[in-house]
Order: structure tokens, then C-alpha cells, then sequence
């Protein structure tokens, strides 16, 4: 599992954006995969799961957002992208990034990455 840093409270999180007119869901998670994290590959064009966070526009102000999460299949981890300067990726195991991120909603997502398929 890849995470990231957020760029001003510097909190582990999972590369995310906001929609944009004329761009399907899964394609917009893609772009900012690499716009944020520094990886292309191939990405599922089925949710993986959704879940819901405040995220804050100000010191003083939040809004709550809906997030849906796609799982991208990394087939190319990238020296140099848009966001490097701002943001420092890891990769964990499923458990350690449930462990590692604040926002809990996206905690049974990475659980239910790392069992065993059956």
C-alpha cells in the first residue's frame, strides 16, 4: 500500500482529488496517483470502497468530503513527478498504513486489503 504525506499537516493519506467535469472517476484517481505519488499503472474502473473526512480549507474552517477509492495496480514508481517537492510516499502493508493514516474511514478498506482472497 502506498501513502503519502498531505501537504500542510504533513498526516499520512492516500492519493485523492476533486472530480472534475468530464473525466470518469476512475481516470481522475489515476491522474492523481501520479500527480501525487509518482506512479502509473493500471487502474480498476470499479470502487473499491468509499468513506467520508473533514478536510480542512482553513485554520478555522472544514468541509466534509466523500471520497471513493480506487485500487490502482502500480506497474511504474516514478524518480521524479508533479508533487515531489511537497509530499514524501511510503509503502506499507495494508495493516501498517491502517495504523499510520488519521482518517478513519479508510481504516477497514486497508484491513480488508491485506486478507487472504477467497
Amino acid at each position: 500500500m502506498l501513502l503519502i504525506t498531505s501537504r500542510e499537516t504533513r498526516r499520512w493519506i492516500v492519493p485523492k482529488g476533486w472530480a472534475e467535469k468530464g473525466t470518469e472517476p476512475h481516470d481522475m484517481a489515476a491522474q492523481e496517483a501520479f500527480e501525487e505519488a509518482g506512479v502509473r499503472g493500471k487502474i480498476k474502473k470499479r470502487p473499491y470502497g468509499s468513506y467520508r473526512y473533514e478536510k480542512r480549507l482553513t485554520a478555522s474552517q472544514s468541509v466534509e468530503c466523500e471520497v471513493t477509492v480506487f485500487l490502482l495496480e502500480v506497474q511504474q514508481e516514478l524518480e521524479d513527478w508533479p508533487e515531489r517537492a511537497e509530499r514524501e510516499r511510503r509503502w506499507l502493508r495494508p495493516s501498517q498504513a491502517a495504523l499510520a493514516i488519521s482518517e478513519g474511514g479508510l481504516v477497514p478498506m486497508l484491513l480488508r486489503l491485506g486478507l487472504p482472497a477467497t
